[in-house]
Order: C-alpha cells, then sequence, then structure tokens
C-alpha cells in the first residue's frame, strides 16, 4: 500500500491535473468573487465561509477523473485488480493520495486567502478546522465517482453530475462550522454532522468503490 501511495503521488505531481492546479483555481475563484459581489467588506466577510468551501469542492472535482484514468489506461487497474492487495485498498490508497495532493493543500491555503474575504479573525480557526475534517469526504466521494465512470468517454461531465450531489451534504456542515465558528456561535452540532460524514464515507464508500470497480473490469 505504501508503494502505492508512493506511486499514486509521484504520478499527480508529474502528470499535472492535481496538484498545484487545484491551488490556482482556488486562488482564482477566491480573487474573482470581491470582483463580483464588490468591495463591501461586511457582505464578504458574511459569504466568506461559503465561498471559500465552494472554492475547495470545485478545486477537488477538477482532478478527480485523474484518480483512475491513468490506471485504466495504461492497465495498471487490470493488475492492481489481480494483485495481493484487496481492491479496497487500492481504493482507499488512491483517495488518500488524491487528498493529499489536492485536499491538504487547500486546507491550508484557505485561511490565507480568508485575506481576500474579509473573514474575521475567529473564522480561521474553524474555516481550517472544517475543511480539515471535510475535505476527506471529497477525495472518498471522488473515488467513488471515479469508480462508476471509469473507462468512459467523457466520463468527466457524468462524474460531476454524479458526485456533485453528494458533495452537498459535507458543504453543508463543512460551511456552517466555519460560519459558526467565524460569528462566535456554538460549532457542536454541525463539526459533528461533518464528522460523521467524513468517517461514515470513509468506512463504506471503499467497499461500493471497489464492487463496482470489479463489474467495470469484467
Amino acid at each position: 500500500m505504501i508503494a502505492l501511495l508512493l506511486r499514486d503521488l509521484r504520478l499527480a505531481v508529474r502528470a499535472g491535473g492535481g496538484f498545484g492546479l487545484g491551488l490556482v483555481f482556488f486562488l482564482i475563484v477566491t480573487v474573482l468573487v470581491p470582483f463580483g459581489v464588490g468591495p463591501q467588506t461586511d457582505l464578504l466577510s458574511r459569504i466568506a465561509p461559503g465561498v471559500l468551501w465552494i472554492g475547495a469542492l470545485l478545486a477537488c472535482l477538477l482532478s478527480l477523473d485523474r484518480i483512475l484514468a491513468l490506471d485504466w489506461e495504461d492497465g495498471s487497474l487490470d493488475l492492481l485488480a489481480t494483485a495481493p492487495l484487496p481492491m479496497e485498498g487500492v481504493v482507499s490508497v488512491k483517495a488518500l493520495a488524491h487528498w493529499i495532493t489536492t485536499g491538504l493543500p487547500l486546507v491550508f491555503i484557505a485561511p490565507m486567502l480568508g485575506v481576500l474575504l474579509s473573514l474575521p479573525l475567529e473564522g480561521y480557526v474553524w474555516v481550517l478546522v472544517s475543511l480539515l475534517l471535510g475535505t476527506p469526504a471529497l477525495s472518498v466521494i471522488g473515488t467513488f465517482g471515479a469508480a462508476l465512470t471509469v473507462g468512459l468517454k467523457r466520463g468527466g461531465l457524468l462524474m460531476s453530475l454524479l458526485v456533485l450531489p453528494l458533495y452537498v451534504p459535507t458543504l453543508i456542515f463543512g460551511a456552517e462550522v466555519a460560519r459558526r465558528g467565524a460569528d462566535g456561535l456554538a460549532v457542536a452540532t454541525p463539526l459533528a454532522m461533518l464528522a460523521g460524514i467524513s468517517f461514515g464515507v470513509i468506512a463504506l464508500l471503499p467497499f461500493a468503490s471497489a464492487a463496482v470497480l470489479r463489474i467495470n473490469l469484467r
């Protein structure tokens, strides 16, 4: 599993589309929002948690089609299916590699970009906490979508349509944690819901993704 993880990390850096591109897209979204809504500091501070979460979600979505597509194209996925490593372990490593190269950088850059949106001082920690807790769910759900559409021509658009509705609960509770934290309100309930979603998909979706891949590889 470690060897597979290191291989996927190297491929993500060399092939592009994940590491770096997501950060650039996140930066572009954050910079463009003040131009669109105006320079009102009060308005920007109110919408900052939601904007940061939407930007992170869309940045994660950019690289989902590369999670399994490269392995499908060069035949590596067939070899992985016959390897001693269970398919559930393969998709878990794929999701972890995607999170390390895409989700984790977004977690650390989000508080910095919050300055551009006049994010209240109390919100920086909660934006970081909510993204750190929620982005793993985005990667695992995205891996499930990639497994559903692997091998399909122009499957990226179909995958986006399938994955976006599944992202909505994570987006709602993640943005709510950041918003309540910025306003100085209690965050226990949305934080617990966000944690439940992340732990639930991490525990269940690798099995669903592995089952779908086995069907697609037949």
